[in-house]
C-alpha cells in the first residue's frame, strides 16, 4: 500500500502521511478539521478573514507583539483584546510578521489561550514564515506535531521552504528540509526536489543531487527528460563520464525519448571534459533519431573541436552550418573566432570577422572581446591595441574589453598605459568594476608596487563597487611579501569592517606574511583570530601552518599540528607528509623518515615529484642510502622524472659513505639525461673524494665545475682546502686559498679554522697566527676548535703571551677549553719558566675534572723544580705517580737527572704536602 497520498503539485493540496496515528489528544473542531482518512480534500478552509474591523484586531495584535520582547505584560496586553478562536486570525498575524521567535510565542499563546488546535492553514503560515526568515531551528518540532495532528505541509508550503534556501545559496538547509519531512513521513513536491536538484547541478554537487533523484524514485515519482537532462548535466561537467552515461540509458529504459536540449547538453558538457569521440557520437546519433541539430547543436559541437585543437573539422562544421542558413548565426560565428585565435591563427580570424560584416551582420563586441582575449593570452600587446581601436567602428567596447587590455598591459608591465585605459573608460561612460578593480590590484602587487595598488583600493567608489574578498587577499598578499605585514593587518580589519568575510586563503596569507617575517607569535594569534571567526581551516591552510612552524624552528608543534590536521576530519595528502618530514630532517630527526613514508604509502598518498624528492633526503639524511637508491628506480618507473634535488641527494649521501663511485656512476647518468647539475652535487663529489684522498680526481671535478661555468662556492673551497690540509699539502692549501680569493669568492669561519689548524699540524705557527688575524679583522667569531688549535699551537711555539691573553679572551667570551688546550698552556707557561702561572692553570684543570698528560706534569714539575717551588712540585709529582704511567714517567724524568737524591729529597722537604696529596 503505498503510504502517500497526494495528487502531484496540485498547489493547494495537503501533504501528509495516512498512516500516522495521534501521539496525544486534539479536541478537533469540526469546521476547522476534517477526520484523517479525508486527506484534506474535503476540509473546510478558513474564510478570508475581511473587514475593517478585522484588519484593525490584527494591528492591535502586531503592535502588541512587535512592541518588545515576549513576556507576561505582552500575554496580559493581548488577553485584554478578548479575541475569539477564530484560525482566520492565526494566519493573518502570521502573514504580518517577521520575527519567527515572536511568532511562536504568539502561536503557544493562542493554543493554550483557546484550548483549540491550530489548523493545517495556521502551520504552513508558521512554515512560510520560517522560510521567508531563514530560520528552520523549530522546523522538526512543528513537523512533529503536524505529524501528530494527521496532516502536514501544503504542496505550496513545501516548493516555498526549499525554493527560499536556494535562492540563498543555502543548498545544505534545502536538503535538510526535504530530508526532515521525509522523517515525518510526509512526501516532499515534486518541483522541490527539482528546484533543489537543479540548484546542486550549478554547484556540483552530484552526489547530493543524486541521492534526492533516487529518493524521487523511491516516492514513486516519474522522472522527466528535463530532470534527466539536469543530472547528467551536473555529473558530465565533473568529469564522471561512466556516470552521466549510466543514467542515460536508465532514461532510454525509462521508455524516455532524448529531445534535442538533452542531446546538445551531452555534446557540450562530455565535449568540455575531453571526450570529442563521444561529442560526435551524440551529434550523429541525434541526426539518426530524427532530430535537426539547430544553432546551438553546431555551436556547442564548434567550440568542442576548436578546444581539442581539431581546428579542420571545426571548420567544416561551420561552413556546413552556414550553408543552412540565410542570416549568420553570431553564436557561431563568435566560437570559431575565438578557436582561430586560440589557435594562434589571427589572420583566419579576422577574415571571418570581414566575411560575417560582408554578409550584413556587423560583428559583436563578444567577437571582438574574444580575439583580444586570444592575443592578451599569447601577449601581442600592440596588436590588441591597434585592434581595439578598428573595433570602435562596429561595437562599442564594453567592460569586458577594457578589462582584457588592463589585464594585460599590467601583466606587460606598462602600468601607465593601464591607467591611462582606465581613464578613458571613465570618460567613455564606463566604471572600472570590482575585476577592474582586482585586475590592477594584483598586477600591481606582483610588479611590487604596493604603494600604487593601495591607492586603486582606496579611489574605489562604493556607489559603483564595493571590494570582494579576491580584491581584500591581493593585497594582503602583495603587502605581506614584501615585509609590510602591519599593514596588511590593517586591511584584514577593513575587511572585517566591510563585513566581508575572509576566507581560508586570507588567513592563509597573513600566517604565512607574520611567520617569514619572524613574528610567529602574532602568527599564532591570526589562527586563534581564524577560529573565533568561525572561519574553518582547509587542508591547504594547515599545511601551510604546519610548514611555517617548522621553519621557525618549533617542531615539536609542527609535530602537533600534523596530529590536528587529522582531527579535524582531513586525511593528510603528500604536501602534509612531505612538509611534516622535511620538518623532522632540518630538526634532526631524520631517523623518523623510514616510519612516516610507510605510513603515508598505507593512507594512500600518491607521491608526486616533491614528496619523492623529500622521502629520498629524509633517507640519505639518517644513513638508508640503500632505500633511497631503491626509491630514486621506482621514481623512474612511475613515470616521474628525477630532479637535479633528487640525483644531489642520492649523490651526497653516497659521497659521505665513500661508496664513491657509485656517486660518480649516478653523476654521470644525471648528465646524460641532460640534468642542469649545480654546484651543490659537484662539490659533494669534490668533498667525497677529498675525505679519501683522492685529491687528483677531486680536483678534475673542480676543473669540470669551472668549464662548466659555475662558480665554486666557499663549501666547494673548504672540501678541498680540508682535504690538502688532512694530506699535509700545506702549501697547496694556500695555493688554494689565494685561488679562492681571487675568484671573489668570501672565506668563511671554517675556511680560516682549516687553514690553522693545517699550519699549526705542520708548526708554522705564525703563519696561523697571521690567519688568525686575518680573520678577526673581517668579523668571524672563530669557533671553540679554532681557538684551541690556536692557543696550543702558541703556546707550543713559545708565543706565551699572546697565547696567554687569547686564552682569557677566548673563557671571558663563554668559550669552554678543552684539556688539550690546557694542557698545551700548561707546556707553553711551563717552558717559558712561568712556573707559578702554569701551576695555578694546573690546578683549575684539575678543579674542571679534565685530564693532565703524563709529559705536561713532567715539564711543568721540572719547572717548579727549577724554581725551588718544592711544595707544588711535591703535588705535581703524587699527580704523576698516580697516572697510569707515572712510573714510567718517573722513571724517565729520574733517568734525566742520573739518580733517585732529587725524588727522596722532595719528599722530606714537602711531606706534608706529599701527604695531603696523597690523601686526596
Amino acid at each position: 500500500m503505498n503510504l502517500f497520498d497526494l495528487d502531484l503539485d496540485s498547489g493547494t493540496g495537503t501533504i501528509f502521511r495516512n498512516d500516522t496515528k495521534p501521539y496525544r489528544v486534539f479536541t478537533l473542531c469540526k469546521k476547522n478539521l476534517s477526520s484523517f482518512s479525508d486527506n484534506g480534500e474535503n476540509r473546510e478552509k478558513p474564510k478570508p478573514f475581511e473587514g475593517n474591523n478585522n484588519r484593525q484586531l490584527v494591528n492591535e495584535i502586531c503592535n502588541v507583539l512587535e512592541s518588545g520582547p515576549w513576556g507576561p505584560s505582552s500575554e496580559t496586553a493581548l488577553s485584554s483584546l478578548n479575541l475569539s478562536p477564530q484560525p482566520e486570525l492565526v494566519i493573518s498575524v502570521l502573514r504580518r510578521l517577521k520575527d519567527v521567535n515572536l511568532a511562536i510565542d504568539y502561536f503557544r499563546w493562542f493554543e493554550r489561550r483557546t484550548e483549540v488546535p491550530h489548523c493545517p492553514e495556521s502551520y504552513n503560515s508558521l512554515l512560510s514564515l520560517m522560510s521567508r526568515c531563514g530560520k528552520f531551528e523549530s522546523l522538526e518540532h512543528i513537523l512533529g506535531e503536524m505529524s501528530v495532528a494527521g496532516f502536514g505541509p501544503s504542496v505550496n508550503t513545501c516548493i516555498e521552504m526549499v525554493t527560499t534556501c536556494v535562492r540563498s545559496n543555502k543548498l545544505k538547509e534545502g536538503f535538510d528540509v526535504l530530508q526532515m519531512m521525509r522523517k515525518f513521513k510526509f512526501r516532499p513536491a515534486f518541483s522541490a526536489y527539482t528546484t533543489l536538484i537543479g540548484a546542486l547541478s550549478i554547484a556540483n554537487r552530484s552526489d547530493t543531487m543524486l541521492t534526492l533523484f533516487q529518493q524521487m524514485q523511491e516516492l514513486g515519482y516519474e522522472p522527466t527528460v528535463h530532470l534527466f537532462t539536469t543530472l547528467i548535466r551536473g555529473f558530465a561537467r565533473e568529469g564522471r563520464v561512466d556516470s552521466a552515461l549510466s543514467l542515460l540509458d536508465e532514461m532510454k529504459s525509462s521508455s524516455l525519448d532524448a529531445d534535442t536540449v538533452l542531446y546538445n547538453v551531452c555534446i557540450d558538457c562530455f565535449g568540455k571534459v575531453g571526450k570529442v569521440d563521444m561529442a560526435w557520437k551524440f551529434f550523429h546519433e541525434m541526426e539518426a533519431n530524427g532530430l535537426k541539430p539547430d544553432e546551438v547543436t553546431y555551436t556547442s559541437m564548434i567550440g568542442v573541436l576548436c578546444k581539442a585543437n581539431r581546428l579542420g573539422e571545426a571548420v567544416e562544421m561551420f561552413e556546413n552550418l552556414e550553408k543552412s542558413r540565410r542570416v549568420p548565426c553570431t553564436y557561431a560565428y563568435n566560437t570559431m573566432i575565438m578557436g582561430y585565435g586560440s589557435g594562434g591563427k589571427f589572420e583566419e580570424a579576422y577574415s571571418l570577422l570581414e566575411r560575417q560584416r560582408a554578409k550584413g551582420s556587423i560583428p559583436s563586441v563578444i567577437a571582438y572581446n574574444c580575439i583580444l582575449t586570444s592575443l592578451r593570452r599569447m601577449g601581442r600587446v600592440e596588436e590588441a591595441l591597434r585592434l581595439f581601436e578598428e573595433m570602435k567602428k562596429d561595437a562599442a567596447p564594453n567592460l569586458s574589453t577594457y578589462n582584457i587590455l588592463i589585464d594585460m598591459l599590467c601583466r606587460a608591465g606598462k602600468l601607465d598605459s593601464a591607467f591611462e585605459l582606465r581613464d578613458s573608460m571613465e570618460k567613455a561612460g564606463l566604471f572600472p568594476n570590482v575585476r577592474t578593480v582586482n585586475i590592477m590590484v594584483d598586477r600591481l602587487c606582483k610588479a611590487q608596487k604596493l604603494d600604487e595598488a593601495c591607492s586603486v583600493f582606496e579611489e574605489m567608489d562604493y556607489k559603483v563597487c564595493t571590494p570582494d574578498e579576491i580584491t581584500f587577499c591581493s593585497l594582503i598578499d602583495g603587502l605581506g611579501k614584501v615585509g609590510r605585514v602591519d599593514d596588511a593587518y590593517k586591511i584584514y580589519e577593513k575587511m572585517l569592517d566591510a563585513e566581508c568575510r575572509p576566507n581560508s586563503v586570507v588567513y592563509t596569507s597573513l600566517i604565512r606574511s607574520f611567520f617569514n617575517n619572524g613574528r610567529k607569535e602574532d602568527g599564532h594569534k591570526i589562527y586563534k583570530e581564524m577560529i573565533s571567526q568561525r572561519c574553518s581551516p582547509d587542508l591547504q591552510f594547515l599545511n601551510t601552518y604546519m610548514d611555517c612552524m617548522f621553519k621557525a624552528g618549533e617542531p615539536e608543534k609542527g609535530r602537533a599540528m600534523f596530529e590536528e590536521i587529522k582531527a579535524r576530519g582531513f586525511v593528510p595528502d603528500a604536501r602534509s607528509y612531505s612538509i611534516l618530514i622535511h620538518g623532522l630532517i632540518k630538526a634532526g630527526f631524520a631517523n623518523e623518515t623510514h616510519e612516516l613514508f610507510y605510513s603515508m604509502k598505507e593512507q594512500g598518498c600518491v607521491l608526486d615529484t616533491r614528496a619523492y624528492n623529500i622521502v629520498i633526503d629524509g633517507f640519505c639524511k639518517c644513513g638508508k642510502v640503500n632505500k633511497a637508491y631503491q626509491l630514486l628506480e621506482e621514481m623512474k618507473t612511475k613515470g616521474f622524472e628525477p630532479t637535479v634535488v633528487t640525483y644531489g641527494s642520492v649523490i651526497d649521501g653516497l659521497a659521505k659513505i665513500d661508496r664513491l663511485d657509485e656517486a660518480y656512476m649516478l653523476f654521470e647518468e644525471a648528465k646524460s639525461k641532460r640534468i642542469e647539475l649545480n654546484v651543490v652535487i659537484y662539490s659533494s663529489l669534490i668533498d667525497g673524494f677529498g675525505k679519501v684522498g683522492r685529491i687528483d680526481e677531486a680536483y678534475l671535478i673542480l676543473e669540470e665545475l669551472m668549464q662548466k661555468g659555475l662558480t665554486p662556492n666557499v663549501y666547494t673551497w673548504n672540501s678541498l682546502l680540508d682535504a690538502l690540509v688532512k694530506a699535509e699539502e700545506i702549501n697547496e692549501a694556500l695555493a688554494c686559498f689565494q685561488s679562492l680569493k681571487e675568484m671573489k669568492c668570501t672565506p668563511n669561519q671554517v675556511t680560516y679554522g682549516i687553514l690553522i689548524n693545517g699550519l699549526c699540524k705542520v708548526r708554522k705557527f705564525n703563519k696561523a697566527f697571521v690567519f688568525w688575524q686575518e680573520m678577526q679583522k673581517q668579523g668571524m667569531k672563530p669557533s671553540t676548535v679554532s681557538y684551541t688549535t690556536m692557543i696550543s699551537g702558541l703556546a707550543k711555539a713559545g708565543n706565551i703571551a699572546e697565547a696567554g691573553s687569547l686564552f682569557d679572551r677566548f673563557k671571558a667570551n663563554g668559550g669552554v677549553p678543552d684539556s688539550a688546550c690546557y694542557n698545551a698552556m700548561i707546556e707553553g707557561l711551563s717552558n717559558g719558566n712561568r712556573a707559578m702561572d702554569a701551576y695555578s692553570l694546573f690546578e683549575e684543570t684539575r678543579r674542571k675534572g679534565l685530564n693532565i698528560h703524563s709529559k705536561t706534569c713532567v715539564v711543568l714539575l721540572d719547572t717548579l723544580h727549577k724554581n725551588d717551588c718544592l711544595e707544588q712540585a711535591a703535588i705535581v709529582g703524587a699527580v704523576l705517580r698516580e697516572t697510569g704511567k707515572a712510573k714510567h714517567a718517573a722513571r724517565s724524568w729520574i733517568t734525566s737527572f742520573g739518580d733517585d737524591k732529587f725524588w727522596r729529597s722532595l719528599e722530606e722537604r714537602a711531606p706534608c704536602a706529599v701527604e695531603e696529596e696523597a690523601k686526596n
